[in-house]
């Protein structure tokens, strides 16, 4: 009885390896086999022990002749039309088993034919032995198989990579272009936007990912801080520009801030919407938040003496300006007057003379005294084809002559300078240099960006 178990267990586990080749390994026929079609699967039992060659000599012995010149094992194998026949044996108690593997390149019916001659075969070398063809495996059937999963696999892979919309075809090659706009700024390496070094004003935010945001929405004047300690090109750049720190709207962006204004010199604070980073925001948002920046005077007011957040601040000029905008709605409007007597009034009245005065009327000047006392100064400066400075004492005299590029170096040197005239460009800069070396009058040609002017400071441009 145990050893009645011992085979059926025996056939059991060779029955598991067909199946799993079956499933598993059918492709390795189209390896090993190369054109074939089909493959027979048999298993054979022995009444004794035998070997491999024993099992190989039987086939083509027994089965020569046995189905004519045409259907010949050896000639078959010869012209290629059988491959190699595989055969495993195992043995168990006196007894061999084992199975028999025939590739055909024969068609259906011939290698049927060919199936049913190997059950012929009842003697292997000494031993009665029993041959049972399990079955015939189509390998085309299998290949279609594979094909048919792996094209699925494909067509998966295919559909997972969708075709981009032609606006991310832009934005990706915008963005590609923006990081190459991006540069590196002083000695930190301070990413920044390209109009940073000759920009008047420029907006200082946390991170690189904010520059290539700004960058995005046409912004080019950006610089980021790169950490939690400000750098000391940012404190430099905010002495020589009109400075605008711009923040994130969350806990980080407002201790970035308060380190800012303690430190650097800064003009204006712009924040994120609360809750939101500068990296985040649209173009509207970015133009929002940068139109509602607030002075840096007033900021640390409410924020170190005050000890309010600076959401707060915005919100009451929110509300103020709410105000003032329903006061205008109250107003009451004029009461009307009676066509009649507006006909009358208007009878009188001629339009055009009014509107001519209006347009003729003189620009205010300033005081005659004061253009007079340095008119030959200008008309000096105006007629030098390069850009030069006059530097003038208390008593209207020329103490030096400069060009317009050294006149930041000689004004930090000289403190006898009462006025300054010169035929460029009136900047916050200079004004801030001017005023601390003590000149009381500063006269160029034009102003650009003044946002700050000293008490003891006279501006004064050619064109008043």
């Amino acid at each position: 009885m145990k050893r009645k178990k011992t085979v059926l267990h025996h056939i059991l586990a060779e029955k598991q390896k067909f199946e799993k080749r079956k499933e598993g390994g059918g492709m390795s026929a189209k390896d090993e086999f190369g054109t074939t079609k089909y493959v027979i699967y048999a298993e054979f039992e022995a009444n004794g022990i035998v070997e491999r060659p024993d099992v190989v000599g039987a086939i083509f012995g027994q089965t020569e002749g046995l189905l004519g010149d045409d259907l010949d094992l050896r000639e078959l194998q010869k012209t290629g039309r059988i491959g190699r026949i595989r055969v495993e044996v195992h043995t168990k108690a006196g007894k061999t088993y084992g199975t028999i593997t025939v590739p055909s390149s024969l068609d259906r019916v011939e290698t049927a034919i060919l199936a049913a001659a190997l059950e012929t075969i009842d003697r292997v070398g000494p031993a009665e032995a029993k041959i049972k063809v399990l079955r015939i495996e189509d390998v085309r059937a299998t290949k279609r198989k594979y094909i048919i999963e792996r094209a699925k696999e494909i067509l998966e892979g295919l559909m997972e990579q969708e075709i981009p919309e032609t606006q991310e075809l832009t934005e990706e090659v915008k963005k590609a272009v923006r990081a190459k706009e991006l540069i590196e700024y002083g000695p930190e390496k301070l990413p920044a936007g390209p109009h940073v070094p000759f920009s008047d004003s420029i907006i200082v935010v946390e991170g690189r990912a904010d520059v290539l945001n700004l960058l995005k929405h046409g912004i080019k004047n950006a610089i980021a801080v790169e950490g939690t300690s400000v750098p000391e090109t940012i404190i430099k750049l905010s002495k020589e520009r009109i400075v605008t720190a711009f923040t994130d709207g969350d806990r980080g962006g407002e201790l970035i801030l308060k380190e800012l204004l303690q430190v650097a010199d800064v003009d204006y604070v712009a924040r994120a919407p609360e809750g939101k980073e500068v990296e985040e925001l649209t173009k509207k948002e970015i133009v929002k938040s940068l139109r509602s920046k607030v002075p840096a005077e007033q900021v640390i007011t409410e924020i170190f003496y005050k000890g309010r957040n600076f959401y707060d601040v915005i919100k009451e000029k929110e509300k103020a300006k709410a105000r003032e905008e329903k006061k205008e709605e109250r107003k009451p409007a004029p009461a009307p007057v009676p066509v009649q007597k507006q006909v009358e009034e208007k009878k009188p009245e001629r339009p055009e003379p009014r509107k001519e005065e209006r347009i003729i009327r003189p620009i205010q000047q300033p005081k005659p005294s004061e253009l007079e006392e340095f008119g030959e100064f200008i008309e000096k400066v105006k007629a030098s084809k390069e850009s030069m400075a006059l530097l003038l004492d208390k008593d209207k005299n020329v103490v030096a002559e400069v060009p317009v590029r050294e006149l930041t170096n000689q004004l930090k040197e000289r403190k006898d300078v009462y006025a300054v005239v010169f035929n460029g460009v009136i900047t916050q800069r200079l004004i801030d240099t001017v005023s601390e070396s003590g000149v009381k009058y500063l006269v160029g040609a034009r102003k650009y960006n003044v946002v700050r002017r000293p008490i003891n400071l006279k501006i004064v441009t050619f064109a008043e």
